[in-house]
């Protein structure tokens, strides 16, 4: 009895399920009238975790228009992100500053708009949305980048940089007037709307933007200095003070030197 309980049981071992009836990735199928065994997506199916009815959320519009608001409530926290998100994506082009001159424009790149003007100063909330959600000119989109909430997060931040440049006491709140010294009190009332915009200047040794017009002076060639320095040195080793700059030769930025 024990043998043919043993057979009965090894009778049942079989490679069936290595061998199930199923389709590999992209296999031609016979079952389809198109032969393809990957098939389309069922007709208005959401995935999970994407029914995004929100449209002022997900699309910065409302009846085709722009809004003005943040579809939800910013925080600290929320800002915090955003100047994160801000620094990794944004300023490369914009610069941290948002005056438009990034290091990637100092290179050749077209050069955007300052945050400062009174366009970008006026445009609404969802106007910024959808430039990062499709782009804008040379600007390529970011939605495969950056996540919806985390667009708004960045153009919280972009509001609060362009406040910093533009701020009167009369958008201090009343209650919060008195926290204030006697100087940032004065500074704030000589503030105007016409507040210029902070530009990033370049430094004597830095070579300027291609689309900012100016010229570089060349440099005076001397032969003879030219000799000595392809034969005064051996191969592979750097000049004498390659790579340094004079202590006073610093690039000057808004709000402090660098």
């Amino acid at each position: 009895m024990a043998t043919v309980g043993l057979v009965l049981l090894l009778g049942g071992c079989r490679r069936d399920m290595q061998d199930q009836p199923k389709y590999k990735p992209l296999h031609e199928s016979e079952f389809f009238a198109d032969h393809r065994s990957e098939r389309p997506m069922v007709d208005d199916t959401v995935p999970r975790g994407y029914l995004r009815t929100d449209l002022a959320r997900y699309t910065g519009k409302m009846n085709g228009v722009d809004i003005n608001y943040f579809p939800f409530a910013i925080t600290r926290e929320d800002l915090t992100r955003g100047q994160d998100r801000f620094n990794i994506y944004c300023s490369p082009c914009h610069s941290r500053l948002g005056d438009g001159n990034g290091l990637i424009v100092k290179r050749g790149y077209h050069n955007p708009p300052s945050y400062y003007t009174d366009r970008v100063m006026k445009a609404p909330l969802g106007h910024f949305f959808d430039v990062i959600t499709n782009g804008f000119g040379a600007m390529p989109s970011y939605a495969s980048r950056v996540m919806p909430d985390d667009r708004w997060r960045i153009i919280a931040y972009i509001r609060t940089l362009q406040f910093s440049e533009n701020a009167s006491i009369n958008d201090v709140p009343p209650e919060d007037r008195a926290k204030l010294g006697a100087s940032a009190t004065a500074e704030l009332a000589n503030v105007s709307s016409s507040h210029p915009s902070p530009q990033s200047t370049t430094g004597p040794n830095e070579v300027p933007s291609p689309f900012s017009g100016v010229i570089p002076p060349a440099a005076p060639w001397n032969p003879n200095a030219a000799a000595s320095e392809q034969t005064g040195r051996p191969y592979g080793q750097a000049a004498e003070n390659a790579g340094t700059l004079p202590v006073s030769d610093t690039t000057t930025i808004q709000g402090g030197n660098h």
